[in-house]
């Protein structure tokens, strides 16, 4: 099997995690991304930074209440690759239980 589709930026677990939780919504803000995968800011903001240096995710910053907020969304870039890899990874695992 080829590895097209397959995207190693997006398949570290955190990484992907970001990207299923951004394709499910139009954007969600860092505060709420970061609680919902328990980790600390450093730890988000270096997966984040990844995920951005490939095209695949935006970031807005936005003023809420007088607070700086930041608000993430995956680019039309990042969603067409997610969609690739999470559609290689279905055709691997089923590709693995047609063999057994």
């Amino acid at each position: 099997m080829n590895d097209a589709g397959f995207d190693a930026v997006i398949h570290a677990p955190n990484r992907l995690q970001i990207c299923a939780l951004l394709s499910a919504t139009a954007e969600i803000e860092f505060k709420r991304l970061r609680e919902h995968l328990e980790v600390s800011d450093s730890v988000l903001s270096k997966q984040l930074k990844v995920l951005e240096e490939a095209g695949y995710v935006r970031a807005v910053k936005r003023t809420d209440m007088g607070r700086p907020r930041t608000w993430l969304a995956l680019s039309s870039r990042g969603r067409k690759a997610y969609t690739a890899h999470v559609a290689h990874l279905k055709k691997i695992v089923g590709g693995a239980a047609l063999k057994v």
